[in-house]
């Protein structure tokens, strides 16, 4: 089972068990994981998941699905290379360990 960890705004550090196939918002969201709030439930049409993936792990998350920038201009955070809605992206073995970093504010 793949893990990742979710940095928050202030450092904490919170590393999850991920279903492969599940979301990096879903993960957050069944395990309470505040700073992720998935207010639309992954049908990407908020912000409301945005994340920064680590520097280490932005090649294999791959490039930002089509019509991901368009809502992560609505983003409440800054929003900057690295960005992303967390709501795309799969878990799967091959990001066994992949870390976001969750911005200070969702909305």
């Amino acid at each position: 089972m793949p893990h990742v960890t979710y940095v928050a705004a202030d450092g904490t550090r919170t590393t999850l068990d991920a279903a492969e196939g599940a979301s990096v918002m879903e993960t957050a969201v069944r395990n309470d994981v505040g700073g992720i709030i998935g207010e639309c439930g992954g049908a990407m049409m908020c912000a409301t998941c945005h994340c920064y993936v680590d520097d280490a792990w932005t090649a294999r998350t791959g490039p930002r699905k089509d019509g991901e920038m368009d809502l992560l201009d609505c983003a409440a955070s800054p929003v900057t290379d690295a960005s992303r809605l967390s709501c795309q992206i799969r878990m799967t073995q091959d990001l066994d360990g992949l870390v976001v970093h969750l911005p200070e504010a969702q909305v």
